[in-house]
């Protein structure tokens, strides 16, 4: 992905050093924020809903990121509806997709089984992957690490713990791979 990246920024840099070499205005397409799926229960509590979901959106948020939550994403459904939990679904699927990374914060003994879903279905993605627990009980197959060894498999194997988050503070940490990764090359909206 880097390497895609690095070969679009010189793409651009050769584009707009022939444009001033000819006294040519650049037509440059607008660039868009990172965007990262929150994965997250936290929606099914009314106090964390209200006191630790918005302090890590806008951890994320000033990090410069777009973030995508899906329980504010999906205010308009109707679950009169006999289809609601189906789309709820398939609207998550979908904004794993269009987003550049997942946040997945998975506290509790075990996780919540929609945000492992969400987590899986981003590694297979090839999404970058920051994982979130502040939860202090472990849950885990290993020594190695706090929760289920195949969490981190969308992970660095040496550097894991650099995408790794044990407090709200830490998510904005300079040394932390979330900080670096946002921090990146814009990249150019679709």
């Amino acid at each position: 992905m880097l390497r895609w990246k690095s070969l679009l920024m010189g793409l651009l840099l050769l584009n707009l050093t022939t444009l001033t070499a000819t006294n040519q205005t650049p037509n440059l397409r607008p660039f868009r924020q990172n965007k990262i799926y929150l994965a997250n229960p936290m929606g099914f509590s009314a106090q964390q809903q209200a006191l630790l979901l918005p302090e890590i959106v806008t951890k994320l948020e000033s990090l410069g990121l777009e973030v995508v939550e899906p329980f504010s994403q999906n205010t308009t459904l109707d679950i009169s509806t006999p289809t609601w939990a189906y789309e709820v679904g398939q609207r998550c699927i979908n904004d794993v997709r269009n987003c550049d990374a997942i946040f997945a914060v998975i506290n509790g003994t075990p996780p919540d089984e929609g945000v492992m879903i969400e987590l899986g279905l981003a590694i297979a993605m090839g999404k970058e992957v920051f994982i979130f627990r502040d939860d202090f009980r472990r849950c885990t197959d290993s020594e190695m690490y706090p929760v289920n060894l195949m969490i981190f498999a969308g992970l660095s194997e040496e550097n894991w713990k650099e995408s790794y988050f044990t407090s709200v503070e830490e998510i904005t940490s300079p040394n932390k791979k979330l900080n670096q990764w946002s921090n990146s090359v814009l990249q150019l909206s679709q």
